[in-house]
């Protein structure tokens, strides 16, 4: 028996299902609400964006660390809100975003007591399903910790449980985080908050983070990704257990991390084949739509007997719109045999373009990052992770629309260029997706000429041609008759019309403040000409205050003027 098991029987177990207890009923909005002011004015954050004594990298800098302590403090809900900002780094100066980076790292652990009653709670048996756990957890982050265990059978096991009060903090943090980014929304100028939807992201955030937590969504997606894996000889992903919302059991992976085994384990040959393999999984994975957010060399486990590369932590994981996809290869295609013009318009079916995009200036500086990507490689500083997230900054600032889960997307492909660097560092990660472009156009046609996808335009096709004789039959006798017309309906969109009518309202207060300085002015001349005093008094009494009343609304009509140019 473990010493996790042992202490359970002495009664720790009903002492920390206490202590969980107690802190769950101490998270409420209010405090909560508290406790982030506090960890923020602890930190000097807020002094931290007013400092001017330093130089603005410094500065920036300075925001970085401080935001990285003060989420650290308080807890797995700021901590994954941090990581998910750090991949907004067209959002963000490179500066915070590296900062925040480190948040990636390992979180202190919880106590081993809590863990248990987690474990205790959704495997009422889990001491007849496991031998031993050793309590020194194997990774600790954000949102749960993987111990080593053995079960009853003889395998070797890793489990993965989720961390006590997550699931509370996150529904009370989240609630309170809306509550800001709806007040940040409307103070952001008109062309920025069309392109950029701080709501949808929070949203994003809040759904990926709940699948996260969700353990019976991470086996589901390891199952999925283990079918598209298995044409790939020298990649595995684990097998799953056992799964219960808050608890996966899988299959544990002797040996070491993508960044620390040994040097000599593998031929040249065999980090080829395996950095081939990995190159060519995720082109297939990305083509389809999916993303691993963080398939870093820590993510990535080397197995000391199989001698496969292990594909672990599936809970940063999402889908992007197929389409999308596409015409990003399609984009990156263009720029490595310097076609930028074409690459430049593919963007624009990535980047959709607002009103306020000035459309051939967003080419002109598309075409002009692209020129630096042709002959580019992993180790340049032009390599494609860097120009993903440089095309999304360059869609920001001419204020298109970008995709959801875009930036995540770009994270993941980001990081996967990464591992080849450091699997291969001799062989360009860019020609090895280039030589899957056969494979990238199979999918493309089949996806294409799907029969679900063309079910539609079959059925249209065919309802055309069936009516097609008594359509035309119609329109000539209309124009048998004379009677052929053409219905036009024209809108305009809800910001037009509140532009119209912010116009006509200025249009109207200057009128009125005209018309009452006429009338005040006659008023004030006739006045001066009447013989009897208490007529004349009267007379200039009405002449003045029509004057003032002009002033007043000709101050209110240029005081609405100057907000308008503010707001713009």
């Amino acid at each position: 028996m473990s010493v996790a098991a042992e202490r359970l029987h002495m009664g720790d177990l009903a002492k920390a299902r206490a202590e969980i207890e107690r802190e769950r009923r101490k998270i409420t909005p209010g405090r909560r609400q508290r406790e982030v002011m506090k960890a923020l004015m602890k930190h000097g954050v807020l002094h931290a964006f007013k400092d001017r004594s330093r130089d603005e990298v410094q500065r920036q800098r300075l925001i970085g660390q401080r935001l990285r302590a003060a989420f650290e403090e308080l807890g797995p809900t700021f901590i994954k809100l941090g990581q998910v900002i750090m991949t907004r780094q067209e959002l963000l100066p490179e500066a915070v975003t590296t900062e925040l980076a480190e948040l990636l790292d390992s979180v202190p652990p919880a106590p081993m007591e809590h863990m248990m009653v987690m474990l205790a709670d959704e495997i009422p048996n889990w001491m007849q399903m496991i031998r031993w756990i050793d309590p020194q957890p194997l990774g600790s982050a954000s949102l749960a910790q993987v111990y080593r265990a053995q079960l009853e059978d003889g395998r070797m096991a890793a489990i993965k449980i989720v961390r006590p009060l997550v699931d509370k903090l996150f529904q009370v943090d989240i609630a309170n985080v809306r509550k800001l980014v709806r007040r940040l929304q409307k103070f952001l100028p008109p062309q920025l908050a069309l392109s950029l939807d701080l709501n949808g992201l929070i949203e994003d955030y809040y759904s990926s983070s709940l699948n996260e937590l969700d353990m019976r969504r991470e086996a589901e997606v390891m199952d999925e990704q283990r079918e598209m894996v298995k044409e790939f000889e020298t990649l595995s992903i684990p097998e799953v257990y056992y799964v219960t919302e808050h608890v996966l059991i899988m299959e544990y992976v002797d040996g070491w991390n993508l960044k620390d085994f040994p040097v000599d384990f593998y031929s040249f040959e065999e980090r080829l084949e395996r950095m081939t393999d990995l190159a060519h999984y995720y082109v297939k994975a990305f083509v389809e739509g999916y993303y691993h957010a963080d398939p870093h060399g820590s993510n990535l486990m080397v197995d000391r007997h199989s001698r496969k590369i292990y594909i672990l932590d599936w809970g940063m994981t999402g889908r992007m719109d197929a389409l999308h996809t596409e015409a990003i290869f399609r984009m990156l295609m263009h720029i490595r045999v310097n076609q930028q013009e074409d690459a430049a318009e593919v963007a624009l079916d990535i980047y959709e373009p607002t009103r306020f995009t000035d459309r051939v200036n967003l080419r002109d500086q598309l075409r002009s990052l692209f020129i630096h990507y042709s002959n580019s490689t992993q180790a340049s500083v032009y390599n494609w992770g860097n120009l993903l997230f440089s095309t999304i900054l360059v869609a920001l600032k001419n204020y298109c629309r970008i995709p959801t889960g875009l930036a995540l997307w770009a994270k993941g492909f980001s990081a996967a260029e990464g591992t080849a660097r450091w699997l291969c560092p001799e062989i360009s990660y860019h020609d090895l997706v280039e030589i899957a472009d056969v494979q990238i156009m199979r999918r493309w046609m089949s996806r294409r000429f799907n029969y679900h996808t063309n079910a539609s335009l079959v059925a249209e096709l065919a309802k055309l041609t069936a009516t097609l004789p008594r359509r035309v039959n119609k329109i000539l006798e209309h124009l048998e008759w004379n009677d052929l017309r053409m219905n036009v309906d024209m809108q305009l969109s809800h910001s037009s019309v509140r532009t119209i009518h912010r116009v006509a309202n200025k249009v109207s207060l200057a009128f009125m403040s005209g018309t009452f300085f006429l009338g005040g002015a006659f008023l004030l001349a006739s006045g001066a000409a009447q013989g009897t005093t208490m007529v004349r008094a009267g007379i200039l009494s009405l002449g003045s205050t029509a004057v003032i009343v002009s002033a007043v609304l000709g101050v209110c009509a240029l005081w609405s003027t100057i907000r308008s140019r503010k707001r713009v």
